[in-house]
């Protein structure tokens, strides 16, 4: 098998109740049938349309030479850097399988102005936008951040006396105003599977143009999810995807917390697409599956509250449990490949369980019709409560901001949090400036004394951002936004990248706040440093 799980205590507790109902309504080989009746009449008609990613193996092997043979010409001509810019599904597959596979692919799935800025300049090492390829993937065709991101860089190649044509590969599904557009241009194009959902894309042209043009072998991808294909497909007991869907989905109460340790494992990165996976597919009408990602000390799994469900990452599950005592536990190992298709497998099981569409996203528009309203009506900023040091303090509710403190706003915030919920964590800056913000949520878990999850804006509103609308409310919510003075113009736009982020961050408030009625603390530092250093100590 290249798929492997050792279950013990509560998860193997639940998986002996919950998976003989699974084997027995034959939903495994209902899948792979392309059953899109499994749930329910309300879901069928998205259902019917989003079921290919179960043939993906078999649809993207033609992809394979065309996408070798563009490598080739591309090295030819010294193109030896590869860009993608992408968002949710279209970039955060490309990103593990190319950290796996230990292969360079420059991820811009961000609007902060320095982080366009640096994909667009590069470094010595890596070449710079002489040497780039930008690959632009958008299922739709009008992702916002993706369009920015290849205008700016269609100027960018022009001012060095580049075609763009030259230069920017596309992927995206027939039909899209990407797809008239890319043609128009003359630029490289690759059509996707159009009955495919962004987050189910891993093993189509999403997922494999970008990272077969940087060097993966992507071929040996294909063959370890074509390895697993059988074992997710039939009504069996030793199904993995059947167990693991028991596993994250099932007991009454049902543990909605998902946490994911990757401990030793040699896949690089899998929890964050796996959050994504799960929290947009699951969190809606109410209810669903919040993925926590977890380092290996943080302190939910010393705490081990009772809605935690830890799915431990490993590379030799059968092996790790006699050596490692993880009781209670559900531990995974086996090949990218696998992982993907288990993955999905599971999660559309999950929804079955669960009485939802794994497959719509009903609540992600809201942010960005809320962005784009801020865009287009460009309000002044409101003055914060009160600034502290380098950081301005705002929130959703005036009694969170009266202690007049940064650690009496963040105890009040987390007061609030709901004897089952969770704190949401979401940095609106430049990673390479304050990639130390991550370090915030192991002391915010331990100051709280919940389940928190950290995300990088506005990448994670086409990620979890489903869930926090559209699943419990439960979270609260802490914005970090970046004041500093750098600004990028998006040509043919009448805004700028900076203020695109800071709407994407305002509108995401709002929805949680006006609609949701949830907790929103917003915070503005303007010193990476010394105002990261005030914020840790706050939150300890």
């Amino acid at each position: 098998m290249s798929f492997h799980l050792h279950l013990s205590g509560h998860a193997q507790d639940v998986v002996e109740q919950t998976l003989p109902g699974l084997v027995s309504s034959l939903v495994a080989s209902a899948i792979t049938a392309g059953d899109d009746s499994l749930w329910g009449a309300a879901a069928q008609a998205e259902a019917s349309r989003r079921l290919g990613w179960v043939q993906a193996v078999s649809v993207s092997r033609p992809l394979v030479p065309e996408i070798l043979a563009l490598r080739e010409d591309l090295l030819a001509r010294g193109t030896t850097r590869i860009v993608l810019a992408g968002m949710g599904g279209s970039s955060l597959a490309p990103e593990v399988i190319a950290q796996t596979a230990g292969v360079p692919l420059v991820i811009l799935d961000s609007t902060a102005p320095g982080e366009v800025l640096a994909a667009i300049d590069g470094d010595t090492e890596a070449g710079g936008l002489a040497q780039t390829v930008l690959v632009v993937s958008s299922k739709s065709g009008t992702t916002l951040e993706t369009d920015s991101a290849m205008r700016t860089f269609e100027a960018a190649f022009r001012d060095i006396g580049i075609d763009p044509a030259e230069r920017i590969v596309v992927v995206t599904d027939p039909g899209s105003p990407l797809e008239t557009a890319a043609r128009d241009a003359g630029y490289r194009l690759f059509t996707a599977d159009p009955t495919v959902g962004g987050r189910y894309s891993a093993l189509t042209a999403f997922g494999l143009v970008p990272t077969g043009l940087a060097g993966v072998d992507i071929v040996e991808l294909l063959d370890e999810a074509e390895a697993t294909l059988l074992e997710v497909a039939i009504d069996d007991p030793g199904n993995p995807a059947l167990v693991l869907a028991a596993a994250i989905a099932g007991g009454d109460p049902r543990r909605d917390k998902l946490g994911l340790v990757s401990d030793g494992t040699h896949i690089v990165g899998l929890p964050a697409w796996i959050e994504q996976l799960i929290a947009e597919s699951t969190g809606k009408q109410g209810t669903g599956i919040l993925p926590v990602p977890l380092l290996t000390v943080s302190p939910e799994l010393e705490a081990r509250p009772d809605d935690l469900q830890v799915v431990r990452l490993v590379d030799d599950a059968a092996a790790f449990h006699l050596f490692e005592h993880h009781h209670g536990e559900v531990l995974v190992s086996g090949s990218l490949g696998a992982q993907f298709v288990v993955w999905e497998y599971a999660t559309a099981i999950a929804g079955r369980m669960l009485g939802i569409d794994p497959f719509d996203q009903p609540d992600v528009e809201s942010a960005k019709t809320a962005a784009r309203g801020l865009l287009d009506a460009r309000p002044a900023p409101t003055e914060p409560a009160f600034s502290v040091g380098g950081v301005e303090v705002r929130s959703s509710e005036s009694s969170l901001t009266e202690p007049g403190t940064l650690a009496g706003v963040l105890d009040r915030l987390w007061s609030r949090v709901p004897e089952n919920g969770y704190v949401a964590i979401h940095a609106y800056v430049d990673r390479r400036g304050y990639a130390q913000l991550e370090g915030l949520r192991e002391l915010a878990a331990a100051d709280s004394g919940r389940p928190t999850t950290f995300g990088w804006g506005p990448r994670f509103l086409h990620s979890t951002g489903q869930y926090h609308k559209g699943g419990p409310a439960a979270g609260v919510f802490l914005q970090i936004l970046e004041g500093g003075e750098v600004d990028l113009e998006i040509p043919g736009r009448p805004f700028t990248f900076g203020q695109l982020i800071r709407a994407q961050a305002a509108g995401d408030a709002a929805v949680l706040a006006e609609i949701h009625g949830r907790p929103v603390v917003t915070l503005t530092l303007t010193d990476p440093q010394a105002d990261v250093m005030s914020l840790f100590e706050a939150t300890q």
